[in-house]
């Protein structure tokens, strides 16, 4: 059997992240995995479509690929993903010089598309979205790991592609879970991922919850903490807000995708929360929870958010005081219902309300980080700056690429993955500054 030096790049989500691992284990059966495009004969671009600035830079990798190709660096090019879902009617005629397109679920079937691409066709395989392509997996992270516990969503947030993309929310059973957990080997921290991550099991039979979950990859000697991202608030029961509080591998954090807080917005949004709601769930795991971590994300510049309605948001954030929030300017998708809507917020006035929201909230966090000065808390090492001189590693409210970075001196050489303990000197920004005890 011939074997091809295969290169990857994965755009997007960590969702799209596990995609990705799982589809480099498929390869490596057969072929050889590069680390550099440069060195591949063929090169496979997993896309994510969510945004029309995410499709705008899958197609610029893309072209930038295709580049290479006539030049005679690349071979072959095959694209998967959510682009490639949703536009592979489009897409396909416009590039040609791509070898072959798969779907956001197609990706067991690369050996058999490599084959048939190597062999001078050019394939279209993009099929309806389905279940998980196998449990093995090349990581592609250091000390941490994300496990894709669902696919899909069936909300329906009027903004929202996802649905239309990855289909309906799809539970991956509890069993297949926790076998590929196992195959992962050591995780110092096992991050669980899903469209809406608190939703789990729903649509299982028989029926269960995320709750349990936790509790069954919790025994497992491999995992040595978990954390939780993307969790819808209505599916954050006191069940769950209960295993958060005294389950010691389950760290005290939890990632909760709000989108706003005025009520008029959230029901043109089809969030099922209110202003009240979250403001009382937000207080009840602060109190529940000692130290717990909240991060949320917002959309700022929803179609028809008056003044008045951006303020309750504002006013929101002052509120709530959440450890940390990421913001997003609203992104006008055709197809979604709020593309239909009327009363759509100019460019430069959504862009001033992003800019606003990012600086209550940086003050916010100041005072969050502030707090921590003086004290010891524990981290996690994971590499060394070069540019300041110093480690750099996570402590329990840093979630990897979204949330700050705890930065600190250490008199002897650090080994990345250890937990250590560190002074907190000073903090700056998003980040703190410390030495190593």
């Amino acid at each position: 059997m011939y074997s091809k030096r295969i290169g990857v790049i994965s755009l997007g989500c960590d969702k799209n992240r596990v995609d990705t691992e799982k589809t480099l284990a498929l390869l490596s059966e057969k072929h050889t995995l590069v680390p550099s495009i440069e060195q591949a004969e063929i090169v496979i671009i997993n896309t994510c479509a969510f945004l029309e600035s995410s499709r705008k830079e899958a197609i610029e990798e893309i072209l930038s690929v295709i580049d290479q190709k006539q030049n005679g660096r690349v071979q072959k090019i095959i694209v998967t993903g959510c682009l490639p879902q949703k536009f592979v009617g489009d897409i396909f005629g416009e590039l040609p010089e791509v070898d072959a397109f798969m779907g956001v679920s197609d990706y067991g079937e690369i050996l058999d598309v490599i084959d048939r691409i190597c062999k001078g066709e050019r394939v279209n395989a993009v099929g309806e979205p389905k279940g998980e392509c196998g449990k093995k997996r090349v990581l592609t992270t250091d000390n941490y790991a994300y496990l894709k516990i669902a696919d899909g969503c069936s909300n329906h947030c009027t903004y929202c592609l996802i649905p239309y993309i990855r289909g309906a929310y799809r539970s991956v059973p509890k069993d297949d879970l926790i076998e590929e957990t196992r195959e992962l080997g050591d995780v110092k921290e096992l991050i669980l991922v899903a469209q809406d991550t608190a939703r789990y099991g729903h649509d299982l039979t028989p029926k269960t919850d995320l709750v349990d979950l936790i509790r069954k990859l919790s025994a497992l000697s491999n995992v040595h903490s978990i954390r939780l991202l993307y969790c819808y608030p209505e599916n954050v029961t006191d069940r769950l807000i209960e295993e958060l509080k005294t389950n010691d591998k389950l760290i005290k954090y939890i990632d909760m995708p709000l989108q706003h807080a005025d009520d008029k917005v959230l029901k043109l949004m089809n969030r099922k929360g209110t202003y009240k709601g979250y403001l009382d769930l937000i207080r009840k795991l602060k109190s529940e929870v000692e130290g717990i971590a909240i991060r949320s994300t917002f959309i700022a510049g929803f179609p028809r958010e008056s003044e008045e309605a951006f303020m309750n948001l504002v006013r929101f954030l002052g509120e709530a005081k959440l450890f940390n929030a990421g913001f997003f300017k609203y992104s006008k998708e055709e197809g979604t219902p709020a593309y239909r809507l009327d009363g759509h917020i100019p460019q430069g006035v959504k862009t001033k309300r992003w800019k606003k929201l990012y600086s209550v909230q940086k003050a916010i966090v100041k005072d969050n980080l502030k707090a921590f000065v003086g004290k010891t808390i524990r981290i996690i090492a994971e590499g060394f700056d070069e540019s300041e001189l110093v480690y750099y590693g996570r402590a329990y409210f840093n979630a990897p690429e979204v949330d700050g970075k705890v930065y600190f001196f250490s008199a002897e050489p650090v080994e990345y993955g250890e937990f250590m303990d560190v002074k907190i000197i000073k903090a700056t920004g998003y980040d703190l500054y410390g030495e190593r005890l």
